[in-house]
Parts: structure tokens; sequence; C-alpha cells
């Protein structure tokens, strides 16, 4: 018999200050599982941003943007936007920039057919949860709050590159 796929969680925690958005973590997302049968997906990826000395609870917003196989698990992906006062790199040395000169030079992901599930790369996966707390930012007045300006500043210039991600015609 095989085994069965278990349940991973993933935080790309993101921060904003003057200069623009940044991957706290560096180059990578934060992963941690399998959640436990009796656990709380929820709590697990509040228990990583604690791990990773990240407060949930102000200057935070946190939002699940999609799922995927992986290997033998199921990940969930959650983006943590992080509100910051000063310099991002201050507080994170390790962090990267995201820009949308970064989306253009890595590419769309591969197309895939209407019935074909998506092969995405780490990358695609960070742009895609940009574009839901895009989608947050102009619907939903609680979380812009949470936000704040910067964000809807530096998500701008995102909004026709991420929109498009999937633009291209699948061929078989």
């Amino acid at each position: 018999m095989s085994e069965l796929m278990n349940v991973m969680v993933e935080v790309w925690p993101v921060a904003a200050d003057e200069t623009g958005l940044w991957l706290v973590s560096g180059e990578d997302a934060w992963r941690d599982g399998p959640v436990p049968a009796d656990g709380d997906v929820h709590y697990m990826v509040e228990s990583l941003m604690w791990y990773h000395r990240l407060a949930v609870r102000g200057g935070v917003m946190m939002h699940s943007t999609s799922w995927r196989p992986d290997g033998p698990h199921v990940v969930l992906t959650y983006i943590a936007a992080i509100r910051r006062e000063g310099l991002v790199m201050d507080a994170w040395p390790e962090a990267v920039p995201i820009t949308v000169e970064l989306a253009r030079a890595v590419g769309k992901p591969a197309p895939h057919g209407p019935t074909e599930p998506p092969v995405p790369r780490y990358i695609d996966v960070l742009f895609h949860a940009l574009r839901h707390v895009k989608y947050l930012y102009d619907h939903d007045a609680t979380n812009r709050e949470a936000m704040g300006a910067l964000w809807g500043q530096h998500l701008e210039p995102f909004e026709e590159t991420l929109a498009g991600m999937y633009s291209e015609r699948h061929v078989a």
C-alpha cells in the first residue's frame, strides 16, 4: 500500500518599507509539518511565525493563498503581509527585494490545460500570493487597514504583471 499524503504549511513573509517589498525569509518560504491530525492549520502557521520571531498580532495580515501537491505532501500556502517601521533590512538582513523587474526576469509560469494541474515554481507561488494580497488591498477595508498605505503603493506596479500569470495559451 502506498504512503498517504500529509499536510504541510508554508508562509511567505513579505514586509513593506519605504523602499519596497521584501521577502524577509531570504530566498524561500518558511515551511513546517506535517500538521497533526488533532491540530489546527492556522495555529501551525502562527507557530511558524512565532518561531521566526514574528508576532502575529498588530502589523501583520495573514492570508491563505493556495495549495499544491509537492511530493508526499499537500502544501497549504500562506502569505504574511508585514508592516514595518523603518527599513526592513535593519530587522532582517537576509531579506531580498521583490520587484516588478524580478517578475519580468523570471517570466510567466508554464501554461497548463483546463483539466491539467499547474506546476508552479516557488517564485510563481510567491507572485500568486501577492496577487491575492493586491486583491485584498483593493477590496477588503479591514485587510487594507492592517497592511497600511505602503503596501498599496508597492503593490500597484504588480497588478498587470500578476493578473496575466497564465495568459499564454496552453498547447498540448
